[in-house]
């Protein structure tokens, strides 16, 4: 039995799209309270999974700046009370985490082992959580860090920017940070290898292939929107640093992650998949 924890975002609904054949029970806020460790014990006790993924976090970067407790809450104590449920009971834990554990001052692709120095509280309450692992796991545990991650269902960047380039005739998009836009699906599969893998231990990188601006990203939306017929409007995108944006947050400058290389795909590839589901639908 497998359980995944977070049953509503986009990485939870592209597992379930993708692990069709296996015995999977996905958990949502109503179905377990991950707050509350007795109870969370006793619902995770009614399947014995044998293998836990958690898909949950706390995502809003901006809003954490403000919302310190609630961010550390999900993203750090529900983890080390996942973590410790997996330890007493043998079962694997299957945990996602971020490129904003990094400051972005490398300015060359991130290995698992590289130092961490998140800039705000979002990266720092993942951390807090990929840290809390490894101290109460000795083994058994996957700690996979992923970036800019986009789907067909949920909010994420590729989304917005298909409903403002219909609303909208011109568009600013910082062009100062760099990574890779990765499509959860992708990600789900590679989970799914780890999982039939049964030997999955540590940390792991996961994004798509390739390297991007946000600007990038939307330039590349725009025109394969348009040749899909998804982006009925002309827009003017125009590039702008981070400083012509600034947010409560301060985001990592260059978070490429140096990933797994398993069955990676080009970053384009795979938006060109994700936009052609989203015109089937």
């Amino acid at each position: 039995m497998i359980v995944v924890i977070g049953k509503s975002g986009q990485l939870a609904q592209e597992l379930k799209a993708t692990g069709t054949h296996r015995e999977v029970t996905f958990l949502g806020r109503e179905d377990i309270d991950l707050f509350d460790r007795d109870k969370l014990f006793g619902t995770l006790s009614e399947y014995k999974p044998q293998i836990i993924i958690n898909a949950s976090a706390y995502t809003a970067v901006d809003k954490a700046e403000s919302d310190e407790a609630a961010a550390f809450k999900l993203n750090c104590e529900a983890v080390e009370s996942l973590a410790q449920y997996c330890s007493l009971y043998e079962c694997r834990l299957v945990h996602v985490s971020t490129d904003f554990v990094f400051d972005g001052s490398k300015n060359q692709p991130y290995e698992v082992d590289d130092n961490t120095n998140p800039l705000g509280v979002y990266g720092a309450s993942k951390l807090a959580g990929d840290e809390a692992i490894q101290e109460v796991m000795q083994n058994g545990y996957a700690i996979i860090r992923t970036s800019w991650l986009y789907s067909c269902f949920g909010a994420n960047f590729v989304k917005t920017m298909i409903k403002l380039m219909n609303e909208r005739s011109d568009l600013g998009i910082v062009s100062d940070q760099i990574g890779c836009p990765t499509y959860a699906r992708g990600l789900a599969e590679f989970i799914w290898q780890l999982v039939d893998s049964k030997e999955f231990n540590g940390i792991y990188h996961w994004s798509d292939l390739g390297v991007a601006s946000w600007y990038d990203f939307a330039v590349e939306i725009y025109r394969q929107g348009k040749e899909l017929g998804i982006i009925r409007n002309t827009v003017t995108l125009n590039a702008i640093t981070t400083n012509d944006y600034p947010t409560p947050a301060k985001r990592p400058k260059y978070s490429l992650l140096k990933a797994d290389s398993r069955s990676r795909t080009q970053w384009q590839d795979n938006l060109h998949d994700m936009m052609v589901n989203i015109e089937r639908n």
